[in-house]
Formats: structure tokens, sequence, C-alpha cells
């Protein structure tokens, strides 16, 4: 199976806090990763230049074989656009657009926003009937599951989420946690920041960081030999 994502002997220092120390680590296409750890071991850190947000200290990161640690920020905004399609715990939405429009928002700075598209998505995440609705007017898990929809319309290569549950009751965490397990049957590439083990334990694989440094790997799926 090809390799989306590569990091290699990757570190981040902020003055002289080391983050993340010699990170290596591949991710391949349509995989579920799970990236856990205490707080303070480096996880945001991660996230951050996985989704082209931060560049690493030194290393490489390799998407699509083209390493975008060496791009300048103007060319990482773009990746980060194009090809990843971010979900945030605090969810982000303006709160003064429809959630149909929060989503055509995405579509905006990506090429030009399409109604019918947009409502598409939010079907796809069950919140078809609450397209008007403000976010002050839907609950948590319905604001969340606008944040998958926005993600989504521009056809990422990558799905990065952050705490995707961290802010769910148990009833919005499982209906979440749902529309990733459909996401990754449909092919998609999913890799989910969390501190809850039972989100963690739906991944093929989870990476658990101690002190900025990979502690482990554990596996959740039988390796399938590359064809040739």
């Amino acid at each position: 199976m090809v390799d989306l994502l590569e990091l290699k002997d990757i570190s981040k220092v902020y003055g002289s806090l080391n983050a993340l120390k010699h990170i290596d680590l591949n991710v391949r296409q349509g995989e579920w990763l799970a990236i856990m750890g205490p707080s303070g071991s480096g996880k945001t850190t991660m996230m951050n230049i996985i989704g082209c947000m931060d560049k690493p200290s030194s290393g490489s990161v390799f998407l699509e074989g083209i390493d975008i640690s060496r791009e300048s920020a103007k060319n990482l905004t773009t990746t980060r656009r194009d090809k990843i399609g971010l979900i945030f715990q605090q969810f982000h939405l303006v709160n003064y657009l429809t959630a149909l429009e929060n989503v055509m928002v995405a579509q905006y700075y990506h090429s030009m926003p399409d109604e019918k598209e947009a409502l598409a998505a939010l079907d796809r995440v069950g919140l078809s009937s609450r397209a008007k609705h403000l976010p002050s007017q839907l609950s948590g898990g319905e604001q969340q599951r606008v944040c998958i929809a926005r993600a989504l319309i521009n056809y990422p290569m990558l799905i990065l989420a952050d705490e995707p549950t961290g802010n769910l009751d148990e009833t919005n965490e499982n209906i979440v946690i749902n529309i990733f397990k459909k996401l990754h049957a449909e092919g998609s590439t999913i890799i989910v920041v969390t501190h809850d083990p039972e989100v963690a334990e739906v991944a093929e694989r989870t990476v658990v960081l101690e002190h900025g440094k990979i502690a482990r790997i554990e596996n959740r799926k039988e390796e399938k030999p590359c064809e040739k």
C-alpha cells in the first residue's frame, strides 16, 4: 500500500523546549491512525506540522512524495486548503452564518461556492434538515458534524481531526465515530488526535507520544502485503 504521508527525523524546538524529538512515521493511503499521549507529549505540535500550520525545526515531511517542510508559508497554505480537511475540537464556525453557509465558506477559499454541493456534504453527516440553522441553534454534536461537512467539501486526501469528540456526550461521540467509520470505508485517510481510548480503539493504528517521542505504536489491523 502506498504511503501518503511520511515524517522523517522530525524535531520541533520552541526556545528551550523540545516539543518533538526525532519522529519517524509513515501513514498509508486509506489508513486510519490515532495519535495519543498525555498533555505536553507533542500531539498538537505533530498535528500542526502534519496540517501545514507549522514547520519542523529539522527533518522532512513528505506528502504524496513532496517535501512540504521546505515549502514557503504561502505554499503551505495552498497545500492545507487543497489537500487537508481540518476538524477542530472547538468547531470554529462563524456564528452569524448558517450551517450551509459555514460549509460554503470552505468552498469559497478553494474554488467557487456551490450550494447544492454544500447541501450534499451536510446530508452526508445527516444534517441537511438543519442547513438553515445558525450555530447557536445547533447542539454541540450538530456543530461538530457541520465542521466535518466543511472539512469534506473540497474532497481532501487527508482528514486531520483534533479531539473531534472532546466536547461531545456519548450519543454524539458515537455519531461522529460512525461518520469516520463510513469515511474510512470509502477510502479516506484519517488521522485523529485524541485523549479518548474508545476513539483510538477504532483506528487501525495508534501512535502513543511521551515527552515528544514515539513511546509505542499499537497495531489493530493485520498488515496486508503490498501488491507488486
